[in-house]
């Protein structure tokens, strides 16, 4: 059972994963891969998938929200003026698959 989850984690991120540019080798997925950072999955897309996942394993959704991953980034129109990178927690295949065990989003 635990490995049809993890399996089945696996298949609903891979369409969002894409593929290296020069050999179309699908990107390596592990528990430690995060979708902003590793797979450059953006919000639209984070969003999706996570409407996707949480319906597919029947998880509470309890306090999650996409802005705690994909924060609003302030914009300068002041080319001079460098601003400072916005941190965001991990958002990792880890995290889903341990959430989907749980059948509740264990990160709030």
């Amino acid at each position: 059972m635990v490995e049809n989850i993890e399996k089945r984690v696996y298949e609903i991120v891979r369409p969002y994963a894409g593929v290296y540019v020069f050999s179309a080798k699908p990107v390596p997925l592990t528990p430690e891969t995060d979708l902003d950072t590793d797979l450059s999955i953006d919000d639209l897309e984070a969003e999706e998938l996570m409407e996707q996942y949480f319906s597919e394993f029947k998880v509470d959704k309890g306090n999650f929200n996409i802005k705690k991953y994909y924060p609003e980034t302030p914009i300068s129109w002041n080319i001079f003026k460098k601003t400072e990178p916005v941190l965001v927690p991990d958002f990792t295949i880890g995290m889903l698959i341990e959430s989907a065990k749980a059948g509740r989003w264990l990160y709030d």
